[in-house]
């Protein structure tokens, strides 16, 4: 068995991809990808030239970190990705990458944790079943503090309508509500693009 390079953080792709916001992350069973270098990625991921140069070649975490960034590698790839990339988690690569080159990796970290809370506490508590790809893409896409007053509305909507806990149709059909409503107000379209 071959020992790759681990990264410490997999919920952030060395491209910039918001790995631990893509609905496979969440996914069971064998299709569940275990997001950039995770236990298990070079089992059943093709290779990735993005991982091979900034992970195994030059043992970094992210492709900002290098003093060679944004290199020929990126030159048509970010500048087309968040306009015709169905993928919606490429959509803030550039702004990602851009982020942690500007401010850091701490600090870009903080914030993708503080998404990830947001998008796991909606997973848990509402999720019918239908909704995982739905709530990546809005958290993906949204600011963190629309996330956030997306799910206090939702919180008290389910408290005032006295929906029962364990009913997620509607607490699902709420969230999206409030998520929906903060999109259009921001002109954000939380759906799959097509191609």
């Amino acid at each position: 068995m071959v020992e790759h390079p681990a990264k410490i953080y997999p919920t952030l792709g060395c491209c910039g991809l918001d790995c631990g916001l893509c609905p496979r992350y969440y996914t069971v069973g064998s299709s569940r990808c275990p997001g950039c270098c995770g236990p298990g990625f070079f089992d059943v991921m093709p290779s990735c030239g993005y991982i091979t140069c900034c992970v195994k070649k030059k043992g970094l975490e992210v492709c900002a970190q290098c003093d060679e960034f944004p290199c020929t590698r990126f030159d048509r790839w970010l500048d087309r990705c968040e306009e015709h990339d169905s993928f919606i988690t490429h959509a803030r690569c550039k702004t990602n990458l851009d982020s942690i080159r500007n401010n850091g990796l701490d600090s870009f970290i903080e914030q993708h944790s503080k998404r990830i809370g947001l998008l796991e506490r909606m997973l848990e508590g509402y999720n019918d079943g239908r909704s995982r790809s739905y709530l990546c893409i809005a958290t993906a896409l949204l600011e963190i503090s629309d996330l956030e007053a997306a799910l206090d509305s939702s919180i008290r909507e389910t408290e005032v309508t006295k929906v029962v806990q364990g009913d997620m149709k509607s607490k699902a059909k709420i969230l999206r509500g409030c998520l929906n409503e903060i999109a259009a107000r921001e002109g954000i379209e939380l759906r799959l693009k097509k191609k």
